[in-house]
């Protein structure tokens, strides 16, 4: 999985790669998927919901550009394998999903695989951790618009990164985009187009529209 669909893409970030050989994948599924725990597509979790696939991971495990030091904040946990990949690359993972069940089976694995740097919440992740600032902010689904209340636990000189649904698309394609927090402003990058299941939210808060900036035009799937 790693040489064929991890490397061979592109990403070279040692300590990614590292971190994808560490994780077994097939424990997240929560069901005997022989190799395909590990072919190069996202796959059915339950629950309306997917793991995304490796590369994908590793993309947005590349892009975030941790050096061991960081506290990271991951909307949508889902199976929690990449809450897992991610325990490896910083100081602390805060991992927030609002579906019990998925919340409560991630939990228990990571628990059972003994991560210790892993803390999984069950609640609304638009509305974020409430619990102090984050270097790095990570969603796993895709937003229509991102929301404040993430941008707002966004610390200075950190970004947030995840998929986005375009507003000037009529087909409602999905992008990767980066939000660099300086000061009270941000900077945004348009990086690859992608697929990601919708962000679900309980309740409408505060959001922030993406406006157009710079754009990869290099295309992939979660």
């Amino acid at each position: 999985m790693v040489r064929e669909h991890v490397y061979a893409r592109g990403i070279r970030d040692p300590r990614v790669i590292d971190a994808m050989l560490r994780v077994p994948r097939h424990l997240f599924i929560g069901r005997d998927a022989g190799i395909e725990a590990y072919a190069d597509h996202s796959y059915p979790i339950g629950f309306r919901q997917t793991m995304s696939q490796p590369y994908m991971v590793a993309y947005l495990c590349e892009e975030l550009r941790l050096n061991g030091e960081e506290r990271v904040l991951e909307i949508g946990t889902g199976s929690g394998y990449h809450a897992a990949v991610l325990a490896n690359l910083c100081r602390e993972v805060c991992t927030i999903e609002r579906v019990p069940e998925l919340a409560d089976r991630a939990r228990t694995l990571l628990r059972d695989l003994l991560v210790t740097n892993v803390a999984v919440h069950h609640g609304d992740g638009a509305r974020g951790w409430n619990e102090g600032m984050f270097d790095r902010v990570l969603l796993t689904a895709a937003a229509r618009h991102v929301p404040r209340a993430l941008l707002g636990q966004v610390a200075d000189g950190g970004f947030l990164i995840g998929p986005v649904i375009r507003s000037d698309d009529p087909e409602h394609k999905q992008e990767v985009v980066r939000l660099t927090r300086r000061g009270g402003k941000f900077d945004v990058e348009r990086l690859i187009e992608c697929s990601f299941v919708p962000l679900v939210r309980d309740a409408k808060p505060g959001t922030r529209r993406v406006a157009n900036r710079k754009r990869n035009p290099a295309g992939t799937r979660a």
